[in-house]
């Protein structure tokens, strides 16, 4: 492979369409950072305690696990498209709520409580949909350099939104990042409303149901998952990767054990998680362009198990980061590999179900591997949470690996995108 077939798969930035949504979702993801930041920060000046600013994991998963297997029935039912609209400008309408309550003077934590959740349920109704898009738009064989795009854009989110917050925040006071992020849903808007209109293929059913329709599509889309050996088995890798191994509860004690608890470096691991996959993205042609999602998954996976483990093990402060790096690089490898493999796996009637089951689990197992890390920390040491997460990762993923012979031997198969009028496609 030449130097520059390993750098990341630009393919995907060609189609107009995937270009706007590209650029808008990018600015989008950074004001919403920017909002979750501000969130944090407003309820600790008005409050002073960690029990509130806690309870906004609770504001963002209750509204996600409640709501996302509706949405994905819904839409697979309905135009996409406009659904994903729908979404985009509810949650412009929360952020602008947002906004306009910090620079009146602020709300009582339970109501600003309230609009987070709102916020997310919007956002839940929205984030099936949202990523049926681009296997939509893309043939297979950009998909995964397209799923790598993405995750770039939110890794750069991730370490930019929150520092940005904290500037802006600084200077002119929370309200204004609010402010950010309601501007941020127009490019998003844009990008959306110039797309065709995108509905599900299916034959099975009509177009419109009730809710309990919904209620049994649901449930038909977790039958398909469990059926299913190649989605089933991704589901049970991200699993075991967050169950097991998810690191952040540990970072304070990790802090305080190889730095002296010095604040200034507490924020470095999670720095050094987000930069190892931004490296990874930059350097995704390496694995995007083979075609063979489920084997680059599993070796994704062992490898953020490997480096977790290897984290725990080391005491030196910046040798622990060095691996958090290798970490996070190997997780960006797992988790665009993963997106690929069950995108391209799942037929487009179920696409929308399936993606809501996947952001359920993405949501759910990190926050489960958090608890489970602090408690085994609590019980020995970060340590020995750290290396056991780790090596119980590598484990799992090692007896899929041999028990599902497609994870290793898939291969993603041609298939033309959708058909994107010239009107819609031209830049």
């Amino acid at each position: 492979m030449s130097a520059l077939n390993a750098l990341v798969d630009v393919r995907p930035l060609r189609d107009a369409p995937f270009r706007r949504l590209w650029l808008g979702s990018t600015g989008s993801q950074l004001g919403t950072q920017m909002t979750a930041a501000a969130v944090m920060l407003q309820l600790w000046d008005d409050t002073g305690s960690t029990t509130w600013t806690g309870a906004v994991g609770i504001a963002h998963v209750v509204p996600l696990v409640v709501v996302g297997m509706l949405a994905g029935s819904f839409a697979d039912r309905h135009d996409r498209r406009r659904i994903v609209l729908g979404a985009s400008v509810a949650q412009l309408v929360v952020s602008a709520a947002l906004a306009a309550q910090a620079l009146a003077g602020g709300l009582p934590p339970v109501w600003l409580l309230a609009l987070v959740a709102l916020q997310t349920t919007a956002g839940s109704v929205g984030g099936p949909a949202s990523r049926t898009f681009a296997p939509a738009l893309l043939g297979p064989d950009r998909l995964a350099a397209g799923f790598a795009l993405m995750g770039m854009s939110f890794q750069l989110a991730v370490l930019l939104g929150p520092a940005l917050a904290g500037l802006v925040a600084g200077v002119w006071g929370v309200g204004v990042c609010y402010l950010v992020d309601t501007v941020s849903f127009l490019g998003v808007l844009y990008a959306v409303w110039r797309l065709p209109a995108l509905r599900a293929e299916r034959t099975d059913a009509p177009t419109r149901g009730t809710w309990a329709t919904g209620v049994h599509d649901a449930v038909d889309g977790l039958r398909y998952v469990a059926r299913q050996p190649l989605v089933r088995a991704a589901f049970v890798v991200d699993l075991a990767a967050t169950v097991f191994a998810m690191p952040i509860s540990l970072f304070a004690a990790l802090n305080d054990e190889r730095f002296g608890g010095a604040p200034q470096t507490f924020g470095l691991f999670a720095a050094a998680l987000a930069g190892g996959g931004i490296v990874a993205n930059l350097l995704s042609g390496t694995f995007t362009r083979r075609g063979r999602p489920g084997a680059t998954m599993l070796v994704g996976a062992t490898c953020w198990g490997v480096a977790l483990a290897a984290a725990g093990a080391v005491q030196s402060g910046w040798a622990t980061l060095l691996f958090l790096a290798l970490a996070g690089a190997s997780d960006t490898v797992s988790v665009v590999s993963r997106g690929t493999l069950v995108q391209t796996v799942t037929p487009d009637a179920y696409r929308g179900r399936v993606a809501a089951a996947e952001l359920v689990v993405g949501a759910g197992g990190p926050d489960v591997g958090n608890v489970r890390g602090g408690i085994v920390a609590g019980l020995t040491s970060p340590t020995v949470a750290l290396v056991s997460g780790g090596l119980a990762c590598v484990v799992v993923v090692g007896a899929l690996a041999t028990r599902v012979r497609a994870l290793r031997t898939y291969r993603v198969p041609g298939r033309a995108p959708v058909d994107v009028p010239a009107e819609a496609a031209s830049a």
